[in-house]
């Protein structure tokens, strides 16, 4: 099937399936998770109000800064409800106000594009999230970083899938990605992101949604539990890039619009009535620009930038 022929059936698939109406209260207990059971860490106070999520950053490795055409996105980051990041690099430092303080930080993997101790330090975290495989590393950088700067290193906390942490009345559920660094024995994450009525599912970088996430998030037609309402999902690759070297770590627009047809389809995914897909990770070789993107983009994907703030309900 040639691209056009995808993207008229699959837009078809959308209008046929419907993106229905917002679903009600889903509790984190109703997420599967190992059988060794999660560990659940709660800190701060719960906040009112949708959930925020402000993109700082929507490029790639390879889209940092402005390209050749003018075109900028910084690399892959976001802020949850003006306290919450997750990944942060030098490249979206000016995108916070000044003396803008974190809560937390989570950290998707260890590359450098998501990953970066000395400009967290200068956010003065109270905690940093990561996976447990490198946490060892984890620390020693975060202990060069401050011994370099003279300020306070963070508590750093392991987590492995299932683990679950509450802040500020937002609850990030740690799943498994389809992701490698250079570090064997680094197994990369993905989040799930809960507030009041919505879950949103947050997947960078990750080549497609592994299967034991789909399982602990309830989304897995084969294990049914809790639909997320939002999805969050990168797109490294552009449209035809599904033969990309870079297909065995990262996703294609393809990739996410198949994924949210079949979603729809089992009703694993039931978004507010008009709420696009975003896409973010965008490589600049495999991308168009912004506007470009903006036109030919098929629904319900659009491509998130650089300052773009979308609230979920």
């Amino acid at each position: 099937m040639d691209r056009r022929s995808f993207l008229q059936v699959g837009a078809g698939a959308v209008a046929a399936t419907g993106l229905g109406s917002l679903a009600s209260a889903f509790p984190v207990q109703g997420a599967r998770v190992p059988q060794s059971g999660p560990i659940h860490y709660s800190f701060g106070e719960e906040t009112d109000g949708p959930l925020k999520v402000r993109f700082l950053g929507t490029g790639a490795a390879d889209w940092h800064g402005r390209d050749e055409r003018g075109e900028l996105r910084r690399l892959t980051s976001v802020l949850l409800d003006d306290r919450i990041l997750i990944d942060f690099t030098p490249s979206d430092s000016d995108m916070l106000n000044e003396g803008f303080s974190a809560d937390s930080i989570f950290y998707t993997h260890s590359h450098g594009d998501h990953y970066n101790p000395a400009a967290a330090l200068k956010l003065a975290p109270k905690r940093v999230f990561l996976g447990s495989t490198w946490i060892e590393r984890a620390k020693a950088d975060f202990a060069k970083a401050s011994a370099d700067s003279g300020m306070a290193a963070p508590e750093i906390i392991p987590l492995s899938p299932g683990d679950q942490v509450t802040v500020c009345g937002i609850t990030v559920t740690a799943l498994p990605a389809n992701h490698a660094t250079g570090d064997r024995n680094e197994l990369t994450l993905m989040y799930l992101i809960e507030k009041g009525e919505a879950r949103v599912l947050y997947a960078t970088d990750t080549g497609g949604i592994p299967a034991i996430a789909a399982r602990i998030v309830g989304i897995d037609p084969h294990e049914k539990g809790e639909p997320i309402t939002g999805l969050i999902m990168e797109a490294t690759m552009g449209l035809g890039g599904d033969e990309d070297f870079r297909i065995f770590t990262h996703s294609s627009v393809e990739t996410v619009l198949r994924t949210v047809h079949m979603l729809l389809r089992e009703g694993r995914y039931t978004p507010a009535e008009g709420q696009p897909v975003y896409l973010t990770h965008m490589a600049r070789t495999l991308h168009p620009t912004q506007a470009e993107l903006d036109a030919t983009l098929p629904k319900p994907l659009r491509a998130a930038y650089d300052g773009l703030e979308v609230y979920f309900r």
